[in-house]
């Protein structure tokens, strides 16, 4: 794989770009910069990796918009060194980001296709994120509890399983609703029993699925 100039052009264009639309954390947007988003796409794709959409990326999944996966990634309010639970690892992008900006990171992956693929791309980084290959809703209760969580896919409702691997004071980044559009959600846990729930836009993501991997 190259990262050439070309590249690196196209990257300060797209991240020129996220500014202009909101993104205001100059450590997502250098993280941008350095995870050359070409890697994580067929090479068919290459003329359009850094404009502002969605790629197939196999076993019916996509890779996010930009826009969205540096606007999740702000909304998280990431700190450095902190325990992230990342629910759907697809090609390993928004991963890597995470990894990048100095997160712990645990993530699951429910397709053996995506699973396989995103630890390469990874390795390739030079990350060590622990990877898992489940069932989302399921969490990690051994490795909880998380500082943040993210979910990278739409869910129906708001998953409790999940708010309960949260730490009081933790943050929930979630995209929720049963249609083709999600409603972004950020839920920062008070105490065991509050939430503070924000919603911030409506997204398209793939849905959250449940029951048996594959």
């Amino acid at each position: 794989m190259q990262d050439n100039y070309r590249h690196q052009g196209l990257r300060k264009k797209l991240i020129d770009q996220l500014r202009k639309m909101g993104i205001k954390n100059e450590n997502i947007l250098d993280a941008f910069f350095a995870i050359p988003r070409h890697f994580f796409l067929d090479l068919a794709f290459l003329e359009k990796a850094y404009t502002n959409m969605a790629f197939q990326i196999g076993a019916g999944q996509t890779i996010s918009h930009p826009y969205t996966v540096a606007y999740q990634t702000e909304l998280l309010k990431l700190e450095k060194g902190e325990k992230i639970l990342e629910i759907g690892t697809g090609s390993g992008f928004q991963t890597c980001i995470l990894c990048q900006l100095g997160a712990r990171v645990y993530t699951i992956e429910r397709q053996k296709e995506l699973f396989v693929k995103s630890k390469e791309i990874i390795k390739h980084f030079g990350f060590d994120p622990k990877q898992f290959y489940g069932d989302g809703y399921k969490g990690l209760e051994g490795y909880q509890p998380f500082d943040k969580i993210l979910i990278t896919c739409g869910a129906p409702e708001i998953p409790n399983s999940l708010i309960s691997q949260l730490k009081v004071g933790g943050i929930m980044v979630v995209p929720v609703g049963v249609g083709e559009d999600q409603e972004m959600k950020r839920i920062t846990k008070l105490t065991e029993d509050d939430l503070k729930i924000e919603n911030l836009g409506s997204f398209r993501f793939v849905p959250m699925l449940k029951k048996t991997v594959k």
